[in-house]
């Protein structure tokens, strides 16, 4: 399943399979040492800039390097990492991280991308060039990786303006020579054709050269001289080289912008998914920023798995992804360090004892019918059964032991004998009835049912609490301005807001982060639906829809 996880990488990295992964582009905190390094300003973003940035370069790269291992680790024999840098410290990361964990006979490039389109101006005396690309390291795990060479096309512009003649079946080409120039003279590739010998020789031979005429490529000139229609519909482009001059900044795309200072433009990362995966391929990013990886993977029918310490990297994430879903989207999960209380209660049953399951290590039943009350087992064959539930009673007790009996009497008997847990019941509280008769079975018949509750599994929290007050400003340019104010309240306290202003049924921000809870909008008359989110330290949210109908007034629903 494609997953969006909060925690350090390095930890999350550690739990995943080896040989699991087919792309890993990663865009890590560059070695500036500066405090502007702290993008969202979460906790757990500065808690991993004091980690890496606690000494000088060396520690830096031993920081990095830990990480690039595991990577590694998981990487499939076809796999590839494209690893972003900036002149801070692309020496150190190439010579003591890269070519020591994927050896220097697995550099493929050093791809160097222009992000800066745009001369700046400065109060001070410059005392040298001005720095306006980024390091893109490729590297692969060894020589069976996939690799599709990435094509340019240009602009529709500048390629009217290249292939600027026209056929008599109005097909736009080029024209091209099909004769040597002096400097690469060929002797036997003189020959006449249709009254024409070039001095120095054709560019391919007799049987080629007719093959074009045949298939109406060549035409002659003035004085019958031939030359190569090379036509537009047949152009796929030009071979890319490792200089990427042609991907704009996200500045220069309005479109993409969501507020994230180091944002990269999506067109960079389709062309490296696009160069080193296929379709159902795994993409890994594990310092996910502002998503794009993800995003690009996830409309390039990628699966993937996006990590970061920060709780705006991955909510954010979650935003963009839920605005470009479709009814064919594959569906992803989201995992934070807590999880709300009312949505892990009231969501699907089923949904809730499978996510209870994977999370205590266990293998979910698949079947929803028929399982003797059997919601899933452990790696040891014992059997769990989760209630979504408060004060369990001794009825459940009592059949959920004669359920386990019949699961497996092997197991049963083996783990009875050993001392061992026969069985798992998960809920959320146990009535006295139940306490008391899982000590009776332990105390009479050695019989061990261990009793779990859901908040020890996993971390639980409140969504904090969310209020809209709005205010009428008048007309403006004959549109009706409103002003909202949300206010939140948690015990993790509110990280940012998210505002949909034209809501449906899917949640879609215009404005994605806004610490402010502050935001005026116009409106035409008619009815409209808001949409407010917030979000809490801890990656919770809740949600408020406010249904407004704009007229000579304002009435609110």
């Amino acid at each position: 399943m494609n997953k969006l996880i909060l925690g350090d990488c390095l930890e999350v990295l550690q739990k995943i399979e080896s040989e699991s992964v087919d792309l890993c582009y990663i865009d890590p905190p560059f070695f500036s040492n500066r405090t502007y390094e702290v993008v969202w300003g979460d906790k757990g973003e500065i808690r991993s800039f004091e980690d890496r940035f606690s000494g000088g370069v060396e520690h830096y790269v031993a920081w990095l390097k830990e990480r690039v291992q595991e990577i590694y680790r998981v990487l499939k024999p076809t796999g590839s990492l494209f690893l972003h840098c900036d002149y801070h410290a692309n020496a150190e990361i190439k010579v003591y991280v890269l070519n020591k964990i994927f050896g220097k006979n697995n550099f493929r490039n050093e791809i160097i991308w222009k992000r800066n389109f745009t001369k700046k101006g400065s109060q001070f005396k410059m005392s040298k060039l001005a720095t306006n690309t980024d390091s893109i390291f490729y590297y692969v795990k060894s020589d069976k990786a996939t690799f599709i060479t990435p094509r340019i096309n240009g602009s529709m512009e500048e390629l009217l303006l290249r292939y600027d003649k026209e056929d008599e079946n109005g097909r736009r080409y080029k024209s091209e020579p099909v004769e040597l120039p002096r400097m690469m003279a060929r002797q036997n590739l003189i020959y006449e054709y249709k009254g024409y010998t070039p001095k120095h020789g054709w560019m391919m031979m007799l049987e080629k050269l007719t093959e074009l005429d045949n298939q109406g490529k060549l035409f002659f000139t003035k004085n019958g001289k031939p030359r190569r229609k090379n036509f537009l519909d047949e152009y796929s482009g030009s071979e890319a080289d490792n200089i990427w001059l042609d991907i704009q900044p996200v500045g220069q795309n309005q479109s993409e912008i969501i507020g994230y200072p180091t944002q990269k433009p999506e067109y960079l990362l389709e062309r490296i998914v696009k160069m080193a995966s296929h379709e159902n391929d795994t993409v890994l990013d594990c310092f996910l920023g502002g998503g794009t990886t993800i995003a690009v993977a996830d409309r390039l029918n990628r699966n993937w798995i996006g990590i970061d310490q920060s709780v705006q990297a991955v909510k954010v994430t979650e935003f963009r992804l839920n605005k470009q879903q479709s009814l064919f989207s594959k569906p992803f999960s989201v995992q934070l360090h807590k999880y709300d209380f009312d949505t892990l209660r009231y969501k699907d049953a089923f949904e809730f004892e499978s996510f209870i399951v994977t999370q205590f290590g266990g293998i979910p039943n698949a079947k929803q019918r028929s399982d003797l009350g059997i919601d899933g087992r452990t790696r040891e064959n014992q059997p769990i059964q989760v209630k979504r539930s408060d004060n369990i009673g001794r009825n459940v007790v009592d059949n959920f032991f004669s359920a386990i009996q019949r699961f497996d009497k092997n197991s049963f008997e083996k783990h009875k004998s050993s001392g061992n847990a026969v069985g798992f019941l998960i809920a959320f509280s146990f009535g006295k009835g139940a306490v008391q008769e899982i000590a009776r079975l332990k105390m009479e018949e050695n019989v061990m049912i261990e009793l779990l509750l859901v908040e020890n599994i996993v971390p639980i929290a409140k969504k904090p609490t969310l209020k809209i007050d709005l205010k009428d400003l008048g007309l403006n340019k004959n549109l009706r301005e409103i002003e909202f104010s949300a206010q939140a309240i948690s015990e993790a306290g509110v990280e940012f807001f998210a505002w949909d202003f034209n809501f449906k049924e899917v949640f879609n921000p215009e404005i994605l982060l806004d610490k402010t809870g502050t935001q005026k909008y116009l409106f035409k008359a008619g009815e409209h639906q808001i949409a407010i989110k917030v979000v809490d330290n801890e990656g919770l949210e809740n949600i408020e829809v406010v249904k407004l109908k704009v007229n000579g007034k304002i009435e609110r629903n």
